[in-house]
């Protein structure tokens, strides 16, 4: 807790650190709280977005985040919420590596392995370059996946449980995260069953998978069904693929190179420490060689994915190319990162020395490769005012439905406009994140043009009828027709079938879980 905190104690001086993707997190908190205010719990449509026309933003990213977020802007300045949201971040990956740790050193060594975790340099860049929030987030996972895998053994099938809440977890908090997880999982599950001749470790494994997926199907059941009504081709565009982010790979950005080289350097100092702690700590520990087996096989793969001569694997194998970046496998390294180096150097001076010079390199690289970029409490209280006064914000490209161009909107359009230019008598009665109601008196048959994209979720009502929608050329708005004389009109975003099936599916899941805990709790003996 004192490790994270010192990690964010910088913030109380400079302001918040505003990476990549600070301003996309902080206005989906602001948002959400927003609509919590207007009743609805668990946001469907970012209302605010694209300057008020929306997007389906929180159909696609998980739900984690942006609850916890929230939750913290609920009851803290938001200047405050990004730094309390690191600091939790944070402490639980500390909590997690104590766990993991513990279970091979002694309790002095465990609490530097989960310190050195916690502030290790690759959530350094996280916090003070990228603000990847709920990738931050995810680390805490990832000591987990290995407890529990290195568990399968004496566990047997009673680790399919914790395991699946693990992959489950995963999903529900960084898309790119669970991807890597499942990932590692998979080949945690080989190594494992090949250093202890346990086969049956790896039907535990393909069971979490599965049910882990299953228990977030609320979540990705809509994600994968609703992706062809959106952009999400933009996920993969130029200076986000994986061949524009190799270690020390050079584009036509010089922003970008800046940005790569230094998580180049990073990258490599890393590697070249953890190297040397495989070489001093492999003949360490020899009653846990399948530990040292499984962490040096999981390492060596990361550190190859990071490389150009792995692209046929992005390119070629199930969603890998959705982690975008290579060197986010850094999250995966930095388990085996932290574990290797406590039980490699043994003296404290040693340690303390290590952690030195890697905060020195961060040092040079943030005065001569990139420095970070820092939004004041002013800048906060602008995001927050977009959402209060209904101007909105700049939305995700990946969001936007299908088709549309969001840079061609008008931001000064009417809620509602009549196509033909004839005047009429609108009156707004509700204009919320998922329902629209007003009343449209017209001298005679008229299309309406409402500020809002056009999603396969928006059910449009007129007189109590249900009426088809269209969408604006190019820009996509909602566009239906209104008879003649007065109408009342209510348009409602919906619960489309394919959430409905995913609820159900999630539900089932949570059952079996439930059945698989009370079985596991009959069967297991009372220790010797």
């Amino acid at each position: 807790m004192a490790a994270a905190f010192a990690v964010i104690a910088p913030l109380f001086l400079l302001g918040n650190a505003s990476g990549h993707d600070f301003e996309f997190h902080l206005l989906s908190w602001m948002e959400v709280v927003n609509q919590w205010k207007q009743g609805n719990l668990y946001p469907r449509w970012a209302q605010f977005a694209h300057w008020s026309y929306g997007e389906a933003r929180f159909l696609f990213y998980p739900p984690t985040s942006w609850n916890l977020g929230a939750a913290l802007g609920a009851v803290l300045p938001w200047k405050l919420v990004s730094g309390a949201y690191t600091w939790i971040a944070l402490t639980a990956s500390g909590f997690s590596m104590f766990l993991l740790a513990r279970r091979w050193l002694s309790g002095r060594d465990a609490i530097f392995a989960a310190t050195l975790y916690s502030a290790n340099p690759y959530y350094l860049v996280i916090v003070y370059w990228r603000s990847a929030q709920a990738e931050l987030l995810a680390g805490c996972l990832l000591p987990l996946l290995l407890l529990l895998i290195l568990r399968a053994e004496e566990e047997g099938k009673r680790i399919i449980v914790p395991l699946c809440l693990v992959v489950a977890a995963a999903w529900l908090t960084n898309a790119p995260a669970a991807v890597m997880v499942n990932y590692s999982l998979v080949l945690l599950v080989v190594v494992v069953a090949i250093v202890r001749r346990d086969p049956r470790i790896l039907f535990y494994g393909g069971g979490a998978v599965v049910l882990g997926a299953a228990l977030a199907s609320f979540y990705l059941v809509p994600a994968a069904y609703e992706e062809k009504w959106i952009n999400l081709g933009e996920v993969l565009a130029p200076g986000v693929r994986p061949q524009d982010n190799f270690l020390f790979t050079r584009t036509h950005e010089d922003d970008h190179n800046r940005f790569n080289l230094l998580m180049s350097i990073i990258a490599m100092a890393e590697m070249l420490v953890l190297a040397a702690s495989v070489y001093l700590s492999r003949k360490r520990h020899k009653d846990q060689s399948a530990a040292w087996w499984t962490l040096t096989v999981w390492a060596t793969a990361v550190v190859l994915v990071m490389f150009p001569f792995t692209l046929l694997l992005w390119e070629h194998l199930p969603k890998f190319r959705y982690v975008q970046l290579p060197w986010r496998w850094l999250l995966c390294l930095n388990v085996a990162f932290a574990l290797l180096v406590t039980i490699a150097c043994r003296r404290w001076i040693t340690r303390l020395l290590l952690y030195a010079t890697m905060l020195a390199l961060i040092w040079i690289v943030w005065h001569r490769t990139q420095q970070p970029w820092w939004d004041t409490p002013a800048d906060i209280e602008e995001m927050h005012d977009a959402i209060e006064d209904g101007g909105g914000y700049e939305g995700a490209d990946e969001y936007v439905p299908a088709q549309v161009d969001p840079y061609e909107l008008k931001k000064d359009a009417p809620q509602v406009t009549i196509l033909s230019g004839d005047r009429a008598r609108i009156h707004i009665v509700e204009w919320s994140a998922q329902s629209k109601i007003f009343s449209a008196d017209v001298p005679h048959a008229e299309q309406v043009r409402l500020r809002v994209f056009n999603y396969p979720a928006w059910k449009v009502e007129v007189n109590g009828r249900p009426v088809p929608a269209t969408s604006q050329p190019i820009t996509g708005e909602i566009v239906f027709s209104l008879p003649v004389g007065a109408n009342a009109v209510r348009v409602t975003f919906v619960r489309t079938p394919d959430r409905l099936g995913g609820g159900i599916i999630s539900l089932g899941a949570l059952f079996g879980v439930i059945v698989l805990s009370i079985q596991n709790k009959r069967q297991r003996r009372p220790p010797t």
